[in-house]
């Protein structure tokens, strides 16, 4: 398992178009949240908000990039290579379906990493956003082990859509998550029915885990509980779609 998550990180590290998404869309969705919209954000912060625009849009697009590249990385690639004829190699592995999941799981939380750092990294430079050590890396390893749902989601499209339609599906999931989880604007601003939605949702939850760091707080239980259960619903949604592709 190791060695194909070694080859699914390569095969990502060579693909120039997906790394240049991967790396520059958070950190210029950030920079355009902050600059652009970020007054708008601070005429609509709650007084009680602890964190101030500039953390919290450091958290969220740290987010939405970590999503992203989770998704990108498992959706329309597994759906490209359906197309090419990768699954009748995988026919002769000798590696069981759930450690096939795993292993691509793995490699795409691996390439969501350096979209975190450099979101944090951009916020530091060009906003002065300061956090102490301790928070800094818990929220580094919150957000990275938090993208495992949306990892395991990605794996379930690729094997759920066909072609150029893995793409369309996968963005749309991508911006629906995100603007409904709150990553965009506060959840607060949303109407009251988006409001009661949020919470439900894993992204949501998945910048909620940075920003209680960043607030001084631990994670919520509910919260990573939330989590969990997307994770479990996604992860055998994927297994049972590799399987069945694997046996037609």
């Amino acid at each position: 398992m190791v060695t194909y998550w070694r080859l699914e990180v390569l095969r990502m590290l060579r693909d120039r178009r997906f790394l240049i998404l991967m790396l520059v869309l958070p950190v210029g969705m950030y920079l355009l949240f902050t600059n652009v919209f970020g007054q708008e954000d601070r005429a609509a912060a709650r007084p009680d908000d602890v964190l101030g625009v500039d953390v919290r849009l450091m958290v969220s697009m740290a987010a939405f990039g970590a999503i992203g590249a989770a998704l990108s990385a498992t959706g329309p690639r597994i759906a490209q290579e359906r197309a090419i004829g990768w699954m009748r190699q995988l026919r002769v592995m000798p590696m069981p379906a759930r450690q096939v999941i795993i292993a691509k799981v793995l490699a795409a939380m691996t390439m969501a990493l350096p979209a975190i750092v450099l979101v944090a990294t951009t916020a530091v430079l060009a906003h002065g956003v300061r956090l102490a050590a301790w928070q800094w890396l818990a929220i580094g390893g919150m957000l990275w082990l938090g993208t495992a749902p949306f990892a395991a989601l990605g794996v379930w499209i690729g094997y759920l859509a066909d072609g150029d339609s893995a793409f369309a599906v996968m963005y749309g999931v991508y911006l629906a998550l995100s603007a409904l989880g709150g990553l965009w604007m506060p959840v607060h601003v949303l109407p009251s029915v988006l409001q009661d939605i949020a919470p439900m949702l894993p992204s949501n939850r998945f910048a909620e885990l940075g920003w209680n760091v960043a607030a001084g707080t631990g994670p919520s239980m509910l919260g990573v509980a939330v989590l969990a259960g997307w994770l479990v619903v996604f992860a055998a949604l994927a297994l049972l779609g590799y399987r069945r592709r694997i046996a037609a």
